[in-house]
């Protein structure tokens, strides 16, 4: 029998497969039913030895930058795809960014207060 590391995605439509049997290899016997998996099954192999070194790197990206070689936007850009494979929405750097720069330009007289809080409320 053919061992299928992780959990593939259905070949006509894209969406995940269903666990229905699990079988013990020593004694034989099998359950039935629906299973439920965990979301780091459907992570690609690179996915899964990325976020085993974040891990242990306890999350520091300095440190992960130094165990692959890797820079830091690679990183992130690393991060970013295992918590969008595991439907986690990535924080939107770029409206603090813009917050940012909004209150430096009202810190710098380019733009008025009333100016400032209609760009905040637009969310940046």
């Amino acid at each position: 029998m053919k061992i299928i590391k992780g959990l593939p995605r259905c070949p006509v439509c894209g969406e995940e497969m269903v666990v229905e049997r699990l079988r013990c290899p020593t004694c034989g016997i099998s359950v039935e039913g629906e299973f439920l998996t965990n979301p780091f099954t459907y992570l690609k192999d690179d996915e899964v030895n990325f976020l085993l070194v974040f891990l242990k790197a306890r999350g520091n990206i300095k440190e992960v930058e130094r165990i692959l070689g890797i820079s830091y936007p690679t990183v992130r850009n690393r991060l970013n795809n295992v918590l969008k494979s595991l439907g986690i929405a990535p924080e939107e750097e770029e409206e603090r960014v813009d917050v940012k720069e909004i209150l430096e330009k009202l810190d710098k007289g380019e733009i008025s207060p009333e100016e400032a809080k209609k760009l905040l409320k637009k969310g940046g």
